[in-house]
């Protein structure tokens, strides 16, 4: 006669097992997990990317611990299309899930931009740092928040005001970090900052181009201070962002160190 094989044992819930030391965990989760997407934008409608995940959701004091796979399964089990007007139904999948109170999913990817050289019209893709912040706090209340990284041109204006010909001009990161009430493209925050930049940068310049940019930028000077305060009005101007943070950072070019500035406002307040 064969042997009859007994019906595996029920596996002991470890995670789910009770915690007596009575102290809740703020965050806990996965970090750098990449996934492909297809994220929407405002010229070709969708664009494929790789974007890195960081996955958290608060753990009660009562828990030992929570499912890490499920954060995968969540991940994996949503479609690639992701967008601004998804990311609060996935983040709520994920809460549900996990049984918590509260869940936070950050979402960065590099997101590019076909740009046409300002004279010679040539075609170039330049990229750019982009990352969604999504957050279901406690009673469920949601927020998004974008966080965009732009480079672009900074010239010294005291360099231009006290040499007898020249200005010394380096390449600046602009992070705007915005929190919305509605849709918005990253085209629409990126334009926002590059007008307001000594001069916007170009993947691909011919010489005319190169002429032109660098006398645009000499015409156009800006302090590290000048950068974030302009760009601040302009985002004070825009109805769909509640809050932002907007940071400049110039990587000087005559020194081995960055000039540094940012403003901060909640305009709800």
């Amino acid at each position: 006669m064969p042997e009859t094989l007994s019906p595996p044992a029920t596996m002991a819930d470890v995670q789910g097992s009770e915690d007596r030391r009575h102290m809740a965990i703020d965050k806990v989760g996965i970090k750098a997990i990449r996934h492909p997407i297809r994220v929407k934008d405002l010229s070709e409608g969708i664009q494929h990317t790789i974007a890195t995940f960081n996955m958290y959701v608060g753990l009660p004091h009562n828990f030992k611990g929570t499912h890490m796979s499920r954060f995968v399964e969540i991940l994996n089990g949503h479609e690639r299309e992701i967008s601004i007007e998804s990311f609060e139904p996935m983040l709520r999948s994920m809460v549900q899930r996990l049984e918590a109170e509260t869940g936070l999913i950050e979402m960065s990817f590099p997101y590019f931009i076909n740009k046409t050289a300002p004279v010679s019209g040539v075609q170039s893709l330049l990229d750019y740092e982009v990352k969604f912040i999504g957050e279901i706090k406690a009673g469920g209340a949601y927020e998004l928040k974008i966080s965009i990284v732009v480079p672009v041109t900074s010239l010294c204006p005291c360099s231009k005001k006290i040499s007898a010909y020249g200005a010394h001009n380096q390449r600046s990161h602009v992070t705007v970090t915005a929190s919305l009430n509605s849709h918005i493209w990253l085209e629409e925050i990126i334009q926002m900052v590059e007008s307001q930049a000594s001069c916007e940068l170009y993947g691909l310049l011919k010489r005319p181009d190169e002429k032109y940019v660098t006398e645009r930028a000499y015409d156009n000077p800006k302090f590290v201070e000048d950068m974030v305060r302009d760009v601040a009005g302009k985002l004070n101007d825009e109805p769909r962002i509640d809050a932002y943070v907007v940071e400049s950072e110039n990587f000087e070019s005559i020194h081995n160190h960055s000039a540094y500035a940012l403003i901060e406002n909640d305009k709800r307040r």
